[in-house]
């Protein structure tokens, strides 16, 4: 009886291994990477062909491929088809909370991407593709626009001799030759190359594919000329940096960086990028400040996919019924994460922290500002490190890989850096984590109704119960814990003409969403005045958890109040349980720097 034939598996040998574990991985590294990621999507087309009839988009994949077998590759390994095939399994599976657009319209993106390939394979065919607002994406290519007023329909693309058409009845728009330029009707996914040769990186502009954005699609939103003027131009700019700077990486990046999805600028020092496992080479990216802060969000979605293509070969953790629903301070989010979040979020850190180190040797007038962001992210990424440092769900390889990159941060906490900033950055960090606790720690319902009787009892300090570990209870309202971040980073920052950072506090406090006047007053220097108004805020907004942190730094900053200091800057949730409870049971409310030094006396005496 004969065997049947075993299949290769991939592979990463010691070397790319160690690599990848150290937050490394060169373009050998890169390529095996999307050896198997590439085989991944092929199972995946497998998997959607078996649950469902693709039908004549399957024939004209398989005549475009034997026509011209790179170009089908091409297209298998865009970031957005790996994005499409996950979300349409996910639809055909019931497990996808979105109910737009209805999943023929998912399921029909194949038609598209037959489309793309069998145009540029150079066949003739027709073709039957959605269109989703009148508009018609092909992978790759650009997107057509046409007159239509349904939501979801189809339209027809057809070519012959040469000539490509999308139509419906009544509209019809040319795909212009060559399909990168653009047209009436027309808008063309850019290529931009940056770079001196052999030392290019070449990705597409995509800003009309629905599966460029993640977790969820969105529909087709054309650039201006003038905006992708502007991201080629800071793109080149980004580029020049990491070529001078971190040379291996940007070697990486020209084999693993392959789109990048243009969303609007948001506010500044706060841009958003996002990356998915799903996606591989994909990155969606907010208009950045500048060159510098869009080479760091490079970086930083360039680890989130290396770890996420080494997560499709083996585990990094093993899963635990009892463990898995666990929950993690990270200091670059608002809310609890969990462990798998918190691994990915230290190794895409890690490349930042990285990034600033390898910068602050070159950053010229901004060197205040590069000090500062290596400070903190190492601060950020140690603190995340050392609370699951030896974690049982770690495998072998996973425990490895944290060990190394805790290896590695306990090298940048050793360098020396200017003592302003790294005062600066050592605020930063603890106010965060302050902030954090306040909103999502809970003291024991009974311990704070103890405290408040002794309160009102005239005791000499709170019972010992109040020092119990607290329950962890997500508050999913918290947003811009990193207000006091932000402030600082426009005083380090200056102004556009080099100029020191002079604006009054309560104008700068204006730029931050989620700032208090106490928060610009202490990034301003000036925690007396920042003392005085966090307890103006909390007279008329108690519950507010930044201010209570907020005025635990400003006393620690005064040296006033030391024992309230010290409560309310490790133990701010205690503040403000007993406080708020004293609000319903108080006619008087009490002053929250007196209950806060009452609250850091001896436990337990009377």
């Amino acid at each position: 009886m004969r065997a049947e034939p075993t299949l290769p598996h991939h592979r990463l040998p010691p070397d790319s291994l160690t690599e990848l574990a150290g937050g490394e991985g060169g373009p050998d590294t890169l390529g095996l990477l999307l050896g198997a990621e590439r085989s991944r999507r092929l199972l995946l087309l497998r998997i959607l062909d078996d649950a469902t009839d693709l039908g004549p988009a399957w024939d004209l994949l398989i005549k475009a491929q034997r026509r011209a077998p790179h170009v089908v590759d091409e297209l298998l390994m865009y970031p957005q088809t790996g994005m499409w095939l996950a979300t349409a399994l996910r639809r055909l599976r019931g497990t996808s909370p979105q109910d737009e657009p209805p999943p023929w319209v998912v399921l029909g993106h194949v038609a598209a991407l037959a489309a793309a390939a069998a145009l540029r394979a150079e066949l003739d065919f027709t073709i039957e593709v959605p269109a989703r607002h009148g508009r018609v994406p092909l992978p790759t290519l650009g997107c057509a626009v046409l007159p239509v007023a349904e939501p979801w329909t189809t339209a027809t693309v057809r070519a012959e001799a040469g000539r490509t058409v999308v139509e419906t009845s009544g509209a019809t728009v040319v795909v212009p030759v060559p399909p990168h330029s653009a047209g009436p009707g027309w808008h063309p996914v850019r290529r931009l190359s940056v770079g001196p040769d052999k030392l290019q990186l070449e990705v597409a502009l995509d800003d009309v594919d629905p599966y460029r954005t993640y977790p969820w699609p969105t529909e087709p939103r054309p650039l201006s000329e003038a905006a992708a003027a502007q991201w080629r131009h800071v793109l080149e700019r980004a580029w020049e940096v990491l070529l001078r700077e971190q040379p291996g990486t940007a070697e990486a990046m020209q084999r693993g960086v392959l789109s990048l999805s243009p969303t609007p600028a948001r506010e500044r020092f706060r841009p958003r990028s996002v990356t998915s496992g799903d996606a591989f080479g994909g990155i969606e990216a907010s208009e950045p400040d500048d060159a510098v802060q869009l080479a760091v969000t490079l970086v930083h979605e360039f680890q989130h996919t290396k770890l996420g293509g080494l997560l499709h070969l083996t585990p990094l953790l093993t899963h635990d019924a009892d463990e898995s629903t666990e929950l993690w301070y990270a200091p670059w989010r608002d809310d609890p994460r969990p462990l798998e979040g918190l691994l990915q979020g230290i190794y895409a850190f890690a490349g930042i922290a990285g990034f600033w180190h390898a910068h602050r040797r070159a950053a010229g007038a901004q060197q205040a500002m590069a000090d500062f962001e290596f400070a903190l992210w190492r601060t950020h990424v140690a603190t995340a490190i050392e609370q699951i440092h030896r974690h049982p769900r770690f495998t072998p390889l996973g425990g490895a890989l944290l060990d190394t990159l805790r290896n590695r941060c306990a090298g940048w906490l050793e360098e020396p850096v200017p003592e302003e900033q790294l005062a600066l950055a050592r605020l930063c960090a603890a106010d965060h984590v302050a902030r954090w606790r306040t909103h999502h720690l809970r003291p024991a319902a009974a311990a704070v109704e103890e405290t408040v009787r002794a309160w009102l009892a005239e005791a000499d300090g709170p019972p010992p119960s109040l020092a119990a570990e607290p329950e962890l209870v997500p508050d999913p309202s918290v947003r811009w814990l990193d207000s006091l971040a932000m402030l600082v980073r426009y005083h380090l920052s200056g102004t556009d003409d080099g100029r020191p950072w002079s604006e009054a506090p309560e104008k700068t406090m204006a730029r931050v969403t989620g700032a208090l006047p106490g928060d610009a007053l202490l990034a301003a220097g000036d925690p007396t005045a920042a003392r005085h108004a966090y307890v103006a805020h909390l007279a008329g907004e108690p519950g507010r958890a930044g201010a209570w942190s907020g005025l635990g730094h400003a006393l620690k900053a005064t040296a006033d109040e030391p024992a309230a200091a010290r409560l309310l800057c490790h133990w701010p949730e205690r503040a403000r349980a007993v406080h708020e409870s004293l609000l319903r049971s108080a006619a008087t409310p009490p002053n929250p720097v007196r209950l806060a030094t009452w609250l850091a006396a001896p436990m337990g005496t009377r």
